[in-house]
């Protein structure tokens, strides 16, 4: 049994139109999509380089703190009072003194850093140690002869 056919495929003229649509709407999901957010924290640390300052070989607790202000622990944004009773919990449960690790943005002020320590010296929390984070420097140019 022969079937008949009836359709004629290509054989009118090719329109781009809708081509062109389509390309004009992935153009426009693609600028859309490199003006959206990046998640995460972007921190400038201070000071760029420094090869001279020590490291610690204790038992650390880290925390970071914006250029607004805003108090970032295991990459959350808590409230003061909330890092003052983890920091409390964490020293209770070590038996070595803690080293509190603060990544500070550049833009952070120096009162919030002073506050900052003060807070981790408070008797119920007891840390006593501090180090501000920062960049490694860069690699040495190699030597010329």
């Amino acid at each position: 049994m022969k079937f008949p056919r009836n359709s004629k495929i290509l054989r009118s003229q090719f329109d781009v139109a809708p081509f062109a649509a389509v390309f004009f709407a992935l153009l426009i999901f693609l600028l859309l999509g490199a003006l959206l957010p990046v998640p995460g924290l972007r921190m400038s640390l201070q000071p760029p380089s420094a090869n001279d300052l020590p490291g610690v070989d204790k038992p650390t607790v880290a925390m970071a703190v914006d250029g607004q202000g805003r108090l970032y622990y295991e990459n959350q944004i808590i409230s003061e009072s909330v890092l003052k009773t983890t920091l409390a919990a964490i020293a209770r449960g070590t038996r070595q003194p803690l080293t509190l690790i603060i990544h500070a943005d550049k833009a952070v002020r120096y009162e919030q850093l002073a506050h900052l320590a003060l807070l981790a010296r408070q008797p119920e929390i007891g840390i006593t140690n501090l180090l501000l984070a920062t960049l490694p420097s860069p690699l040495p140019a190699p030597a010329q002869p």
